[in-house]
């Protein structure tokens, strides 16, 4: 592979990518002609660590042979708009940065927000109330409380809205956040638990309604603005830590007689609603009964959506993504939550952590995806904070008693898309045509292509990023992920 420049990854990342601008993409065609491309590598058993490898230029290729490798992009056929990409600001996140010396906090901000000097997150996620990513349960009413008359964020003001803040001000002043609760107090459902699943009782439809307009505000007065939320978090699974149940016509008539009227009294039209916020495998079923009701359609932006259905034995199925957005185009796709786990600490350097957040976020943007939002940004050695012990992977993992900080592969894998595909990008059209090799692709809003391209072989592969009868030669090496930039 031919060495162009190469920065050694030191903590957070160092290096800048050029801001000229490109020439505006044609309706009709796209001009490689002096298009030079910089690709940029992590791969196992390297120091690369999205480090600028090797540069190309197109050449007249033509008609390739099937001995011919390459990587199909077609710049003219533009797909869904990017919203963002980021990960959740959650209590255990934020309870694990203000342990960390303030240069290590300062660190964590600039790896994640900063475009030049780290990954550029633009999208996050919070929660409403407590989850299981808490130190402990709490809820923001006191019991039987049905006027929310007592309603207070005290509680987050300790860590998480200080954190969030910090966020959002590394982030340039501007974070696409949304919301999502994990249960209603406890005197609002019939199993009077906050855990264990259980359901939101009639009575408290219109009081819960009211809950999250009451947060949105509240968070609104701190200075954090909330632009959209998630009915429920994995509304179909009874866990050990905060959940509560909807079966798909349960969520269907709360939003549509209870949470979108009263969103839209309350002044709160504008902010997005998120339905199902769980995994792929329900997802379809879900969709059809809430969007097939033109009355509860009306009120939901689109579904949100996680990557554990394998937990029964399986494997992730992304073709269930597409089949909602082929059959309900006008609805939005995003990618709410997704983790490693169990934990382990010796763990923590295992390469297939990176490998499964690239093949999920290709294929989920190339299944219509708009945004792509990762679980905790930080977490301790333990995989905590996490009040009822289902620890897990953070991208990031602080060492508490001694302030370092460990990057562990998906931080790197997550940022050769969040660093390169910007707001507003458009994905385009790209098709390896090797199974070895997955990929996708995007044009920016400054006309910059970003094409990224997954080798989880053990071998290394020489291919041909092809446009328009134009190709530039590119090696991947094995286990590693590309990002090539023109």
């Amino acid at each position: 592979m031919k060495k162009y420049f190469l920065f050694l990854f030191f903590s957070p990342i160092t290096f800048a990518l050029a801001q000229k601008n490109t020439v505006t993409l044609k309706a009709k065609n796209y001009n490689t002609k002096n298009k030079k491309v910089i690709v940029y590598t992590t791969a196992d058993n390297t120091s690369y660590r999205l480090s600028a490898t090797d540069t190309a230029m197109f050449t007249h290729m033509g008609q390739p042979f099937e001995t011919q490798v390459c990587v199909f992009v077609n710049p003219t056929k533009t797909f869904q708009t990017i919203l963002g990409i980021g990960g959740a600001l959650t209590d255990a996140s934020a309870e694990t940065f203000f342990k960390l010396p303030k240069n290590k906090q300062q660190e964590i901000l600039r790896a994640y927000y900063s475009v030049t000097n780290g990954i550029g997150y633009t999208l996050a996620r919070t929660n409403i109330q407590s989850c299981d990513f808490s130190s402990e349960s709490y809820s923001y009413v006191k019991g039987g409380d049905k006027d929310l008359k007592t309603f207070s964020i005290d509680h987050d003001k300790k860590y998480r809205i200080p954190f969030i803040k910090q966020a959002i001000a590394a982030a340039g002043g501007k974070l696409t956040i949304f919301a999502s609760p994990w249960s209603p107090p406890a005197f609002m459902k019939d199993n009077h638990d906050v855990l264990h699943g259980g359901h939101l009782l009639p009575a408290y439809y219109e009081s819960w309604a009211n809950f999250y307009g009451k947060f949105i505000n509240a968070y609104k007065k701190e200075g954090i603005p909330i632009w959209g939320i998630t009915i429920q978090n994995e509304p179909m699974a009874k866990q050990t830590w905060e959940s509560c149940i909807y079966t798909a016509e349960e969520e269907r008539d709360f939003l549509k007689n209870y949470l979108g009227p009263t969103m839209q009294r309350n002044g709160l039209g504008d902010k997005k609603i998120i339905v199902w916020d769980h995994n792929r495998d329900l997802m379809y079923q879900r969709a059809s009964t809430i969007f097939e009701d033109p009355a509860a359609a009306k009120y939901a932006w689109g579904m949100g959506f996680h990557w554990y259905e394998d937990w029964s034995g399986g494997d992730q199925m992304f073709e269930n993504v597409e089949r909602v957005h082929e059959s309900f185009p006008n609805k939005n796709l995003m990618f709410t939550e997704g983790c490693g786990f169990p934990f382990r600490l010796d763990q923590l350097h295992d390469w297939k952590l990176g490998e499964r957040y690239g093949q999920s976020m290709i294929h989920d943007f190339n299944n219509g995806a708009v945004g792509w939002t990762d679980w905790n940004i930080l977490l301790d050695e333990t995989g905590g904070p996490n009040h009822v012990g289902n620890f897990c992977f953070a991208p990031v993992h602080a060492i508490t008693k001694t302030g370092e900080l460990i990057y562990t592969n998906a931080y790197y894998y997550i940022g050769h898309f969040s660093k390169f595909v910007r707001p507003g990008a458009k994905r385009i059209s790209a098709a390896p045509s090797r199974s070895a090799l997955q990929a996708t692709a995007f044009i920016n809003k400054d006309g910059k292509i970003a094409v990224i391209v997954m080798n989880q072989t053990d071998k290394k592969t020489d291919y041909n990023l092809w446009i328009g009868g134009d190709a530039a030669q590119v090696s991947i090496l094995p286990h590693s992920i590309e990002t090539l930039i023109f």
